[in-house]
């Protein structure tokens, strides 16, 4: 390993196209949702109303919808069966509201449906809970008695690849996120435009909204890669030493 370079250094070069593709996505939901949380759509509906009628048309009548506070905190819970909308998103009457509703809307037919995907994710979340918190410290922790050790010692090693592996169930997390939000997406998406909810000139603006979102979590996905892979390299450089 060139520790001329190491360090930050280092960690960029693995992480820098990741974070400005981040930066990227964030920027662009940004703009799409400050442009459609500006436009009403057209039968002045609540994201509350669109998500309760989506809800409704496929007989989901006992999910719940109910506001919680946040910017953009939107999220439907599969254990108590709740459609979450932030205020912005609950009260409003705009296209974002009504794009992001249905999204999420879409979660909840994908457990009544058992899409495969979500029921994976949610079974992970305890894993990944703690993987994304403990994974790096034990990582570095193995690291560190490597370097106090002054030789790459198999206990170190150890610690270091059990960190390893707890942080990889977060980049596993990521990707299989991806397959959920986008089917939610296809549903939202396929709703609104059947079900005369939202207008088809009207689309236009949905899409942007969720297509926006989606960049988000390709950007988390490939972020945590990036650093799984960073982390990987450190670890197999120093076991070579």
């Amino acid at each position: 390993m060139n520790t001329s370079f190491g360090g930050y250094g280092l960690y960029l070069l693995f992480s820098l196209p990741a974070l400005l593709l981040g930066f990227w996505a964030q920027a662009k939901v940004k703009s799409a949702y400050n442009k459609y949380s500006r436009i009403r759509n057209y039968n002045n509906l609540s994201g509350a109303e669109v998500a309760r009628r989506m809800l409704d048309a496929n007989n989901l009548n006992e999910v719940r919808v109910e506001q919680v506070n946040g910017f953009l905190s939107d999220h439907y819970d599969p254990r108590k069966k709740v459609l979450r909308l932030s205020p912005a998103v609950y009260q409003g009457n705009s296209l974002a509201s009504a794009g992001i509703a249905a999204h999420e809307a879409g979660h909840a037919l994908q457990d009544k449906k058992g899409y495969l995907p979500l029921q994976f994710r949610s079974a992970m979340v305890p894993t990944v809970q703690i993987g994304s918190r403990l994974g790096p410290l034990i990582f570095m922790a193995g690291l560190f008695l490597d370097y106090l050790s002054g030789s790459s010692t198999n206990f170190g090693f150890q610690i270091s690849l059990f960190g390893l592996v707890l942080f990889a169930a977060t980049a596993l997390f990521a990707f299989i996120t991806l397959p959920v939000e986008f089917n939610a997406t296809r549903r939202a998406k396929q709703w609104l435009s059947t079900s005369g909810v939202i207008y088809q000139q009207e689309m236009a603006g949905i899409n942007g909204v969720l297509d926006a979102a989606a960049l988000t979590y390709v950007a988390a996905a490939i972020q945590a890669l990036s650093t799984l892979l960073y982390y990987a390299y450190l670890l197999l450089g120093r076991r070579r030493r």
